[in-house]
C-alpha cells in the first residue's frame, strides 16, 4: 500500500499515513479552502487501510488550528479507526495540543467520547515546536 504523503502550507496540514512504517500523522492547521477535497484521499486511504490494517495502528494528531469544515472530517476520520477498533484491532489516537491552549485540550476530549478509541491527551510547549 502506497504511503499518502501531502506537504503543509498555510491552510492544509501535513499528512503522512504510511502502512508501512507505521506513521500516521495529522499537523498543522486545517482550515484549508476546500475541505472536502482535501480530505478525500486521506479517507479513501484509511478505508483502504482499515481492510487489511496493521494489529496495531497509533495516529498522532497535533492541530494548532480547525476549522468547523475541518472538524466534521476530523470526525469521519476518527469514525474509520473506531471501526477498525470495534473489529478488534489496536487503535491508539494520540491528541497533541499545545500548552494553554484550552480550546485545542477541550476539542481533543470532545473528540475522545464521541469515539470508542483510546485517546491519549499529550500537552506540549510551543517553545520545543
Amino acid at each position: 500500500m502506497d504511503k499518502l504523503l501531502i506537504m503543509p502550507t498555510d491552510d492544509s496540514p501535513r499528512v503522512v499515513l504510511d502502512k508501512e512504517s507505521g506513521v500516521f500523522e495529522i499537523s498543522g492547521k486545517s482550515l484549508p479552502e476546500d475541505v472536502s477535497a482535501f480530505y478525500e484521499p486521506v479517507l479513501e486511504w484509511l478505508r483502504k487501510y482499515s481492510g487489511n490494517p496493521c494489529e496495531s495502528t497509533a495516529i498522532d494528531i497535533r492541530l494548532t488550528y480547525f476549522n468547523t469544515a475541518s472538524s466534521k472530517l476530523i470526525l469521519d476520520i476518527l469514525v474509520i479507526l473506531e471501526e477498525m477498533a470495534l473489529e478488534g484491532k489496536t487503535v491508539n489516537i494520540n491528541w497533541h495540543y499545545p500548552e494553554y491552549d484550552e480550546d485545542m485540550k477541550e476539542a481533543g476530549i470532545e473528540y475522545s467520547e464521541m469515539v470508542e478509541v483510546p485517546f491519549t491527551h499529550i500537552e506540549y510547549s510551543l517553545i520545543n515546536h
